[in-house]
């Protein structure tokens, strides 16, 4: 627990794993106000705002800007509990995904130019002679820069790597 938003800040734990329940007035900095400041350091921990004077346009303001929910005074400490659960669970999802997108990219930057060239092609459907006539080389060449991509990208289907390539948002191609 901190005395101020500033004291949080200061500590550092702004990237690290858990909660963060606010009011949204406190001494110093508002609650919007440390909201605002957490997204400029990317902290990705959820928030949830607990305030006993509250409006609807400020509740509307914190969500928009993220947050997790937005409870008012005096609060039921089951409601607060499920609401910390939700909040924690929906992060964990979201951290998830960014480990998996990332994992992805990974494999991604460990491809030659060609590769990439290559890998975008094969996702937009072309064929290895297609490709070949796009690149201007032959279609054994293609066939190897595939293997390559198949082996580096760790799949063993076309489906699978279109897959992964969409998760992580590359864009196949253009035809």
């Amino acid at each position: 627990m901190f005395d101020s938003a500033t004291s949080f800040l200061q500590c550092g734990l702004a990237n690290r794993t858990g909660c963060i329940v606010l009011d949204v007035h406190m001494p110093g900095l508002s609650g919007l106000d440390l909201q605002e400041a957490l997204a400029k350091v990317e902290c990705t921990m959820p928030i949830i705002f607990l305030t006993g004077r509250g409006d609807i346009p400020m509740s509307v303001q914190a969500m928009k800007k993220g947050a997790a929910d937005f409870l008012t005074k005096p609060v039921d400490e089951d409601v607060l509990l499920q609401a910390i659960q939700k909040a924690l669970a929906e992060n964990r999802r979201r951290n998830e995904e960014r480990a998996q997108v990332e994992s992805i990219r990974a494999r991604i930057r460990t491809l030659t130019e060609r590769e990439d060239e290559v890998m975008r092609h094969v996702i937009s459907g072309a064929l290895n002679k297609q490709t070949a006539d796009e690149l201007g080389t032959v279609e054994k060449t293609i066939k190897v820069h595939r293997a390559r991509v198949m082996e580096k990208m760790d799949v063993v289907s076309v489906a699978e790597l279109v897959r992964l390539c969409a998760i992580a948002g590359i864009e196949p191609a253009k035809k």
